[in-house]
C-alpha cells in the first residue's frame, strides 16, 4: 500500500507544477485521497461486501467531491487533478498512466444491468476539464480529449476528441496538414485546433491549396519531361519561362485574410 501511495505523489509531482513537496501533495491533494479511499472501497467490493464498497465510494466523495463508484477499475500513476465534481462509473476502466481534470464523467448510455456501459482509458489518455465520455467504448492510448467535449464514440489511439458532441481529429492527419503547411511557409493550426469557424476555413483552404498546388506541379515536370523529347525538332520549347515546376506558395495572401 505505501508503495503505491508513494508512486502517486512522485507521480503528482511530475505532472503537476504547482506541486511543492511531497507533505503538501499527501496532505492537500484531493485527487490523491479520492484514489486511496477507492483502492479500500473497491477492495470491499471485490470481496462481495457491496455496502461497505458504496459506503466508504460514499465516504469518498463527501471528503474530495470526487464520486468514484467501487466496481471501477483504476490503475497506477493515475493523476486526478483538481478533481472536484468529477464521476466515474461503475464499469470504468481507467488504465496506468492516465490525466483526468476536474468535472470530468465517465458515465454511460444504457441502463442495461451487467453490459458494460462505461467507457475504458487505455494508458496515458488525457481527459480534459468537463468532459463527459459516454459508453462502454474504448479511448485509445495517449488520445486527448478537450475539455467540454462530449464523447459517445470510440478515440483511436493518439487522437484528439474537442466539441459537443465531439469530433475527432486524427493525429496523422493533423501532422500532415501541418507538414503542407509549413512547406508552403504558413501554419494557422499549430496555435488554433478547436471549433472556430475561421481557423476550420482555413484548414480547408490550406488542403485544398496544397492539393492543387502538387497537381499543378505534377501537370508542368510532364510538360518538362515531354519538352526535353522534343527538343531535337526545330519547334520552340513550350515550358514558359514563368512555369513553376516546384510546389511553392503564396503565405502572405494567407496572412492577410486572417489578419
Amino acid at each position: 500500500m505505501f508503495k503505491r501511495l508513494r508512486e502517486d505523489i512522485e507521480c503528482i509531482l511530475e505532472r503537476d507544477p504547482a506541486a511543492r513537496s511531497r507533505w503538501e501533495v499527501l496532505t492537500c491533494y484531493p485527487g490523491l485521497h479520492a484514489l486511496v479511499i477507492h483502492r479500500w472501497a473497491h477492495a470491499a467490493w471485490k470481496a462481495q461486501w457491496h455496502w461497505l464498497g458504496r459506503f466508504l465510494s460514499h465516504t469518498g466523495r463527501f471528503l474530495t467531491g470526487i464520486e468514484i463508484h467501487p466496481g471501477a477499475t483504476i490503475g497506477r500513476r493515475v493523476f486526478i487533478d483538481h478533481g472536484m465534481g468529477i464521476v466515474i462509473g461503475e464499469m470504468a476502466e481507467i488504465h496506468d498512466e492516465c490525466t483526468i481534470y476536474q468535472g470530468v464523467t465517465l458515465g454511460g448510455t444504457s441502463l442495461v444491468r451487467g453490459a458494460k456501459r462505461h467507457p475504458t482509458l487505455e494508458r496515458g489518455v488525457i481527459v480534459g476539464a468537463n468532459a463527459c465520455i459516454l459508453g462502454g467504448f474504448t479511448v485509445g492510448a495517449g488520445a486527448r480529449v478537450g475539455s467540454g467535449a462530449v464523447v459517445t464514440k470510440p478515440v483511436p489511439a493518439g487522437a484528439t476528441a474537442v466539441g459537443n458532441p465531439a469530433r475527432i481529429i486524427e493525429a496523422q492527419a493533423d501532422a500532415a496538414r501541418e507538414e503542407a503547411s509549413a512547406r508552403m511557409g504558413f501554419s494557422a493550426y499549430g496555435v488554433t485546433q478547436g471549433d472556430d469557424p475561421v481557423a476550420q476555413a482555413m484548414k480547408g483552404l490550406i488542403d485544398n491549396a496544397s492539393g492543387h498546388e502538387h497537381q499543378i506541379a505534377l501537370l508542368w515536370q510532364a510538360i518538362e519531361k515531354l519538352s526535353q523529347r522534343s527538343r531535337e525538332l526545330p519547334t520552340p520549347d513550350c515550358v514558359p519561362d514563368e512555369a513553376h515546376t516546384t510546389e511553392q506558395f503564396d503565405a502572405e495572401q494567407l496572412n492577410r485574410l486572417v489578419k
